[in-house]
């Protein structure tokens, strides 16, 4: 069930393959030179493009729509046919040319004798695949209305990767109590509330870490501590931003959180001497939460009329990405995962029904092993505990121990969308590699140069010509999954681990990839 779950996860990355070898020289001089029918491979291009939009709208909607994640299934099939027929012109064109060079010929006659050669039982075999993979995916594209798919519904992080839109947050508190963080809240506060004589622009900080750490919370409970409000701030705003980074609609946002009125301004000049107006001279707490962008010129402008608060002025950012953190040239706040004692209590406080003081003696042994499977995750142990709560008998609570993570209910369930919301939003070269890494058991612990040669090894990187070496473009693949939380620094110098639902998540992307 689990692969079933994110059965079209894994369209993006290997359609990214697939429009490669199609526009390759090779491809489209073996067409021409058999005098193949060209305008297939235009065609087959074409269509491929158009179920990649319409899959980046499945990929989320799979989760609750069972004729989806049968559609993707279905499309998954038919791509896997067109990857077969460009690895049989691959082999053909090996073929022919290790027999060319057998030849003791001249270099002019293998190559003539090479490229004139016609084949036509192999010729009319690829003509007769590519037109019913075509047929396939036109059908398969004509079930958008009847499924309700949409083309681009998501927003772009500038890779060219689509991400959905998440439920937006608030200010006000969801959980009372936050374990394991004292801490982390004390550190923040202190920040937010030490006196400070910048007055070019408002001090910033970044809480980073993967998706489900608690980060959203945490701010949220910094923001409503009385300490806040004695370090007199003139205004405090909360503003929820997501992945979709619209500079007039974020700007626009931040200033009818200052002012508490709607504002329907479409024009930035406005906006911009309207939050200026209302800044200056003024001494604000902001904060950013859920912040995906990455292109430093649009935070710039977002910034712009933020940089006329008063001395002490401070943004507070959550994120996954410590690139993000980078771009807003903020101070970061790494956010890990709970200890063994903290999450034992997040659990109990879900998974304890009303009434009750404590589990049985059985059941205690059961929740501390189902505890200790979800690795210091926040969201994961309120997941199960809340899942738990329901369930009275010991058999009940073994068959969740026993159990995948993944193959909880899909309606008891937030962490599937948390966690593969990180996964939709990597580049599709990222994907691939984040999904080498399933090779990795559960806990080990790995070195990025040997991690960079595996990579190489296995082809997953892709060298642009300003960068020649491939080791310089498998650290920068590394550095970008380091960023995004993809990877942890271990306890041993130079070492890095996967938290453990990572790795089930890039384990269940290879089966997807194996079952095709």
């Amino acid at each position: 069930m689990a692969a079933e779950l994110v059965g079209g996860a894994l369209l993006s990355a290997f359609l990214q393959v697939a429009f490669d070898r199609l526009a390759s020289p090779q491809v489209v001089d073996f067409f021409r030179r058999r005098k193949l029918d060209e305008k297939l491979l235009g065609k087959l291009n074409i269509m491929l493009h158009s179920i990649n939009a319409l899959a980046d709208d499945a990929e989320l909607r799979q989760f609750k729509d069972p004729h989806v994640k049968a559609w993707l299934f279905a499309v998954k099939e038919a791509v896997f046919d067109a990857e077969d027929i460009l690895d049989e012109i691959d082999y053909e064109l090996t073929r022919c040319q290790v027999e060319a060079e057998s030849q003791p010929q001249t270099i002019t006659y293998k190559v003539s004798n090479f490229f004139n050669a016609t084949f036509s039982s192999f010729n009319n075999k690829i003509d007769s695949g590519l037109k019913e993979v075509l047929e396939k995916l036109e059908y398969l594209a004509r079930q958008k209305g009847a499924l309700g798919l949409k083309e681009c519904t998501y927003s772009s992080d500038g890779s060219g990767s689509k991400v959905p839109q998440k439920f937006p947050s608030s200010s006000l508190m969801i959980e009372s109590v936050i374990y394991g963080r004292d801490t982390d809240k004390d550190i923040i506060i202190n920040w937010l509330t030490f006196e400070t004589y910048n007055s070019t622009q408002p001090s910033i900080l970044s809480i980073v870490g993967m998706g489900g750490l608690g980060k959203t919370t945490l701010a949220q409970h910094v923001y409503n501590d009385p300490k806040i409000d004695d370090a007199t701030f003139d205004s405090k705003a909360w503003v929820c931003v997501s992945n979709h980074f619209n500079v007039l609609t974020v700007t626009r946002t931040i200033l009818e959180a200052i002012t508490h009125k709607k504002d329907d301004s479409e024009n930035l000049e406005m906006i911009h001497k309207n939050l200026k107006e209302k800044l200056s001279g003024k001494k604000f707490l902001l904060v950013l939460d859920d912040v995906w962008n990455e292109r430093r010129e649009e935070w710039e402008v977002v910034q712009t009329p933020l940089s006329y608060g008063a001395p002490g002025s401070r943004i507070l950012v959550t994120t996954r990405g410590e690139k993000v953190a980078s771009i807003m040239r903020s101070k970061v706040h790494h956010l890990k995962q709970l200890g063994e004692n903290e999450s034992w209590n997040v659990f109990e406080n879900h998974a304890l029904k009303d009434g009750d003081l404590e589990f049985s003696d059985e059941l205690e042994q059961i929740g501390k092993r189902i505890v200790k499977k979800c690795n210091g995750l926040p969201l994961a142990l309120k997941t199960i505990g809340c899942l738990l709560r329901t369930k009275s008998s010991t058999l009940d609570w073994k068959i969740i121990l026993e159990s995948d993570i993944w193959e909880l209910p899909k309606e008891d369930s937030e962490i599937i969308p948390v966690l593969f919301l990180s996964y939709l939003y990597l580049p599709s070269h990222l994907k691939k590699c984040f999904a080498y890494c399933a090779l990795f058991p559960k806990d080990h612990e790995f070195v990025k140069e040997e991690l960079i040669l595996l990579w190489m090894a296995q082809n997953c990187l892709r060298c642009p010509q300003q960068i020649r070496h491939p080791e310089g473009v498998g650290e920068q693949y590394f550095n970008d999954l380091l960023s995004r939380s993809f990877f942890q620094q271990s306890n041993v110098k130079r070492r890095f681990v996967m938290h453990d639902l990572l790795n089930e998540l890039a384990n269940i992307f290879v089966q997807i990839f194996v079952s095709g």
